[in-house]
């Protein structure tokens, strides 16, 4: 990857529904002080979804989620794995897409030490699994993305298949999951439907 040539997201790119943000984002690259990779895995939360922390509204956990676009929204899942988020939105505040899984491409050894394991098929393939490798806490909830530590840059295009979200117990069949397709990466594979479509 050359970063150096890479181009840095503009702002008017989160400034949209968290769909559509969803979707971009598969193959842009994520780095924090450097170390990351491409985006391979993203789930989409609005504040109709019944999923989302929005749902009810504005809380003290939640403040980030409905601050301006182009922020982090990072928080505690069952007080043990930090997970990290992206703001978005247009039109309808408390809008985010959670950042599932990364392709391991910069700061391996990094990521390897922060772990405790070799398996780069494993090092952040998952949210809590990403935020450790990244050395993401509580207290990157908030901050700007377009600048240090954060680094998200453009990427090349890649085929983004879309499946059911993991790990809720409402809006289980609403299909905002985006993944890369066939990636190798990911927190759990894509499958196809019955018509043979992936999903």
């Amino acid at each position: 990857m050359n970063r150096q040539a890479a181009c840095e997201l503009p702002a008017a790119f989160f400034a949209k529904d968290a769909l559509t943000v969803a979707r971009s984002l598969i193959g842009v690259t994520l780095l924090v002080d450097g170390v990351g990779g491409a985006i391979v895995e993203t789930e989409a939360y609005d504040a109709t979804d019944p999923a989302s922390h929005s749902f009810r509204g504005k809380t003290a956990r939640n403040a980030s989620m409905f601050g301006p676009p182009g922020h982090a929204y990072v928080y505690r899942s069952y007080g043990i794995h930090w997970c990290l988020n992206v703001v978005c939105g247009e039109g309808i505040a408390g809008s985010a897409v959670l950042i599932r899984a990364i392709r391991p491409d910069a700061g391996l050894d990094i990521m390897i030490d922060r772990r405790g394991l070799s398996d780069p098929r494993r090092l952040c393939a998952g949210p809590g699994r990403l935020c450790q490798a990244l050395g993401i806490d509580g207290g990157f909830d908030g901050m700007r993305l377009d600048g240090p530590p954060f680094q998200l840059l453009a990427g090349e295009a890649t085929e983004v298949v879309a499946t059911p979200r993991i790990g809720i117990s409402v809006g289980v069949d609403t299909p905002w999951r985006f993944c890369a397709s066939g990636s190798l990466y990911l927190s759990r594979p894509h499958r196809a439907d019955a018509t043979g479509r992936s999903g």
